[in-house]
């Protein structure tokens, strides 16, 4: 495959990929392209199939039944050779209490035909002073680094990051996200899995929304808001009522009240110059007035219900 070639093809091409636990369907019918050098996101409440169609194009598992190609190899046959050119980090993974860190980088590095310079790898993931730390004695964030490190290890063209930051703080987590957005500007794909939609829609250059094993939709974070979310949201609060005064507002679909917050649901680019002028002009005072519009948590919810599922 000649070097135009390869930029041509997809880092990730699946084709009505099929996988069944017995009678319960996981993966029903998918197709989906990752391209080169994109941050591709798959987001999907519990049980919509996402981690099973991860692990098929993995190689982890095998599908009943479609088309996998990953970098132009078939993962179950040509697995040994995909693996090279790939890194993965697992969502819950372990080493032995006992091992250091750079034990484990010297024993991941062995399984490689290639690896990075791995002092300047800890250097960048602020794990050079623990390199002499046992895994046990590494903080929750610092095991997690750890792990982006052994994916990171063979200098992979795509990357599985799933559930990078999860049980993370806050700095540590923006940390990671600049680190993500590294790793593609690099030239590496990288394809990440997350509950977290302010993750996805911060990294990823597109993203695919599944649920009962099947995408409904998949587009970038802004055309995805544009299409499923595109209401704004109007809080304040009043000390007396306000439904009368808000009826005649071009816009409003749902007015909700919780004490003295009201929340006003709705569309279009006056909503909010229209809402400030009906409470005025009824001479109604209200204060803290805020105005949020929708995200990508918003489409996931419409696109996904409500229900928790476990």
């Amino acid at each position: 495959m000649t070097a135009t070639q390869t930029e041509i093809t997809p880092a990730v091409r699946i084709e009505n990929l099929h996988k069944a636990y017995r009678s319960t369907v996981a993966v029903d019918d998918v197709s989906f392209e990752v391209k080169r050098g994109e941050i591709f996101g798959v987001v999907g409440p519990n049980g919509a199939g996402k981690t099973t169609s991860i692990e098929c194009i993995e190689g982890l598992r095998q599908a009943d039944n479609g088309h996998l190609s990953v970098l132009g190899l078939d993962p179950i046959n040509q697995s040994r050779e995909l693996r090279q050119r790939i890194g993965v980090q697992l969502q819950q993974s372990a080493l032995p209490a006992r091992m250091k860190v750079w034990e484990a980088l010297d024993l991941y590095a062995a399984l490689y035909d290639r690896v990075v310079d791995r002092q300047r790898l800890l250097e960048r993931l602020d794990l050079s002073e623990k390199s002499e730390s046992s895994f046990a004695k590494l903080s929750g964030g610092q095991k997690q680094r750890l792990f982006i490190a052994l994916a990171l290890l063979n200098d992979p063209d795509l990357v599985f990051l799933d559930e990078l930051t999860t049980g993370l703080d806050p700095q540590s987590r923006r940390s990671m996200w600049n680190l993500v957005l590294e790793i593609r500007d690099q030239g590496k794909t990288v394809l990440l899995t997350t509950h977290f939609m302010e993750e996805a829609e911060r990294l990823c250059d597109r993203v695919a929304i599944m649920d009962h094993g099947v995408i409904v939709a998949l587009d970038s974070p802004s055309n995805l808001i544009q299409k499923f979310g595109n209401e704004s949201r109007i809080t304040f609060a009043v000390q007396t009522a306000c439904n009368s005064a808000l009826e005649g507002v071009s816009g409003i679909g749902k007015l909700t009240r919780q004490g003295d917050r009201v929340v006003v649901h709705g569309r279009g680019d006056q909503l909010i110059g229209d809402v400030v002028n009906a409470l005025t002009s009824n001479g109604i005072a209200f204060r803290d007035l805020r105005t949020e519009q929708s995200n990508l948590e918003d489409v996931f919810l419409v696109l996904t219900g409500r229900v928790i599922r476990d």
